[in-house]
């Protein structure tokens, strides 16, 4: 949970930090600029909250790992829900206004996690999870959109060393193998998920796995 705290925190501050014209930048999601970005984790913070106040009966059917639909193709940024989140964006019209809704709902998403009871099990996508296992998928979800923020962003700060850390362990339990020690936190997250193509000296390294890279998730 303290995971979860410190990447959530500094995505947000990444955000808040971003100047207007920044906003206007494309992201590492394909089809979205950085403002769109923005809004789909204002989308994630209200499904963070309605998830912990969510519970669910019975025995978890999905944990950190499982959780996770592997996709074999990039998304193509055509989705209706992604083209739904482009046009919320641009209703904003002003970022700051993002900005404020983002820290808004963040901030709420943040502290609700920090008084959940981590034993306690939670209903998301028709799915049962510990609230534990939830929020171990989010820091996940949160330093990958990082990444995805500041793609374009070169003067932007990079996700917490522990939250890549902790992004990578998780990662490489759903890939069921180590990414090789070569690579930084920083890349095995970015070539394991397909957001950048690994270099010829960086495939040599991946050996097999390569062949089972990238991990669209879903």
């Amino acid at each position: 949970m303290d995971l979860f705290s410190r990447s959530w925190t500094a995505l947000r501050t990444a955000v808040a930090e971003l100047p207007d014209e920044d906003f206007a930048r494309p992201s590492g999601c394909t089809g979205w600029l950085v403002r769109d970005l923005v809004c789909h984790l204002v989308i994630d913070a209200q499904d963070v909250l309605i998830t912990l106040v969510t519970p669910a009966e019975g025995e978890p059917t999905r944990d950190a790992v499982t959780y996770w639909n592997v996709e074999d193709r990039p998304p193509t940024g055509e989705d209706p829900l992604d083209a739904l989140t482009v046009r919320l964006a641009a209703a904003y019209e002003e970022p700051w206004l993002l900005k404020f809704h983002l820290d808004d709902l963040g901030s709420a998403a943040g502290r609700a996690a920090g008084l959940a009871d981590p034993a306690l099990r939670v209903g998301t996508r028709d799915e049962v999870l510990t609230v534990a296992d939830y929020l171990s998928v989010y820091v996940l979800e949160w330093t990958l959109h990082h990444l995805d923020l500041i793609a374009h962003l070169p003067d932007a700060a990079d996700p917490p060393a522990e939250s890549l850390a902790g992004a990578r362990e998780l990662l490489e339990r759903i890939a069921g193998a180590a990414l090789p020690p070569s690579l930084s936190d920083k890349d095995a997250l970015l070539i394991g998920t397909g957001r950048r193509a690994p270099t010829g000296e960086e495939k040599a390294d991946l050996g097999e796995l390569a062949a089972k890279l990238p991990l669209v998730l879903g």
